[in-house]
């Protein structure tokens, strides 16, 4: 799956998560950002755009290369200073307490460890420092939940180890944060077992 997962899954990501679907819920979650930020699964750049001026630098975290190869029109046209800065979300190249925002959109899926990721982005947050997330994951519905549960394993083949069934937010609350806006629905257009999402802002205890 080496192959597939390195060259296939992030022109997938990068069309399945296009603006045209997400720039809505991109322009929310990025709203409020400041300082210095560190974005976890930075992917092709799709969240570049919409970075708000208050935003100093970008820190990227992000394990594919193609992903950074197709960000670099983005990264181009952006006034932020944005640098690739690590590969792996679960064990960050950053001293404690680096960062004043952190950015999560459609990643925590995909760690392997997402508990692990989240405690490392505590880590690096400053105190008071705002994680940026918005994540898709386990459903409201039981009769969505139903079908999540039955997906998730062809899922997880085809999108690159993709879970469906997570749940956002008390990931989220486990790792040390305090959730302080929360969002949670379908996002239109998409099919309900892929469209639960979670959308917030946590603040670092």
């Amino acid at each position: 799956m080496g192959l597939y997962n390195d060259h296939v899954v992030p022109r997938l990501v990068n069309i399945a998560c296009a603006p045209s679907f997400t720039e809505a819920n991109r322009k929310r979650v990025c709203a409020g950002l400041s300082g210095r930020v560190v974005e976890i699964g930075f992917g092709s750049g799709l969240n570049v755009p919409y970075y708000p001026t208050t935003v100093e630098s970008v820190s990227a975290v992000e394990p594919a290369d193609l992903g950074w190869k197709l960000a670099r029109p983005r990264i181009e046209d952006s006034p932020v200073h944005i640098e690739r800065s690590g590969l792996d979300g679960q064990s960050l190249p950053f001293e404690d307490n680096t960062f004043d925002s952190a950015l999560s959109t459609w990643t925590l899926c995909t760690i392997p460890d997402a508990d692990a990721a989240l405690r490392e982005v505590r880590r690096v947050l400053a105190p008071g420092g705002t994680l940026h997330f918005v994540e898709h994951g386990l459903a409201p519905d039981e009769n969505v939940r139903r079908w999540q549960h039955r997906l998730e394993p062809i899922q997880k083949r085809v999108a690159g180890g993709c879970h469906l069934t997570r749940r956002i937010a008390d990931l989220v609350r486990g790792a040390g944060f305090d959730i302080r806006e929360l969002d949670t629905f379908y996002e239109e257009k998409t099919p309900k077992f892929l469209g639960a999402l979670s959308l917030g802002v946590a603040t670092a205890r």
